[in-house]
């Protein structure tokens, strides 16, 4: 069943555009299209076009939900950073596709596949979704890096951030911990670090600072170089950078960001649960490109 958002529409003579749905996880937001019935593959043009925030519709992502490609999944997740590129996972993203799939299946678990794997998802509260992220990838060749090091001490660093925890939960990461992230403008090395050469992916940069043993504060630099309000999949290694480095014994610990909270929930079985919130900004349709505008004409 398809939502009423993801009807087609035409107003008179006039061809709209297809339509959308806009949502933000702690305020980490996202275009959301349908491209199970009609399938949407748009440009790298397209794509930067829709998530400009100034000539576009805005976005940290765009997210394009298609048929899935496994009969142990509900729908396949297709994500696309501002630049073009697409991404293995986002964890912000997984909890807004999960929260509509949710309710348009009427089910208690719908799984999300994505190119980072398969993710299960369920509706805990009013507007409050817990994903199954996977489990944590440590060794070198999994993040990737370009050689071979230890991933509990990353050779690397900018400024007062040095000697990283290197991880991948879908995308790589490298987390480092400080004594104050308040004192941190991360801005001024999130670039550098991002595209540091261990990386031949890059890497989303977090730095964290432990509060107490059940509490980190996190800010994340991320591709394609954006110091983000929230990160999902950031959370989700921190807390595991965290446990690596001895620094905590918990297995269930808040993540606070910039725009709110998250809970991230180390399993025995090494699966990552994150628990966060959704909300739904609005819904409207992509701008009309030129195929389409000439589509229109020959309808009259």
């Amino acid at each position: 069943m398809q939502l009423p958002w993801f009807s087609n529409q035409k107003n008179g003579l006039i061809r709209v555009g297809r339509p959308f749905v806009k949502m933000h996880g702690l305020r980490n937001d996202f275009v959301i299209v349908d491209g199970r019935v009609e399938p949407f593959t748009p440009s790298l043009g397209e794509i930067i076009h829709i998530c400009d925030r100034h000539d576009g519709i805005g976005a940290d992502e765009l997210l394009v939900v298609e048929s899935s490609r496994s009969d142990k999944a509900y729908v396949f997740l297709r994500i696309f950073n501002p630049d073009g590129r697409e991404v293995e996972a986002c964890g912000n993203a997984t909890r807004c596709i999960g929260w509509l799939m949710l309710r348009e299946s009427d089910r208690k678990e719908v799984v999300i596949e994505t190119r980072g794997g398969m993710l299960a998802c369920h509706i805990v509260g009013e507007k409050l979704v817990a994903v199954e992220m996977g489990k944590i990838r440590t060794e070198w060749h999994e993040i990737p890096l370009s050689r071979e090091m230890d991933t509990l001490h990353l050779n690397i660093g900018e400024g007062p951030l040095q000697d990283p925890v290197g991880m991948n939960i879908g995308n790589p990461h490298a987390v480092f911990f400080v004594e104050d992230l308040a004192a941190v403008n991360l801005s001024l090395y999130g670039l550098k670090l991002q595209k540091n050469a261990l990386f031949p992916e890059e890497a989303n940069i977090g730095v964290a600072q432990l509060l107490d043993a059940e509490t980190l504060q996190l800010s994340v630099w991320e591709r394609p170089g954006v110091l983000t309000t929230a990160c999902g999949t950031g959370a989700c290694v921190a807390v595991a950078a965290a446990h690596r480095r001895g620094l905590t014994t918990e297995k269930c610990m808040t993540v606070i960001m910039p725009a709110g909270s998250v809970t991230i929930e180390l399993k025995e079985n090494g699966m990552v649960v994150m628990t966060g919130p959704v909300e739904t900004c609005y819904a409207g349709y992509l701008p009309v490109t030129k195929n389409e505008k000439n589509e229109g004409k020959e309808e009259k």
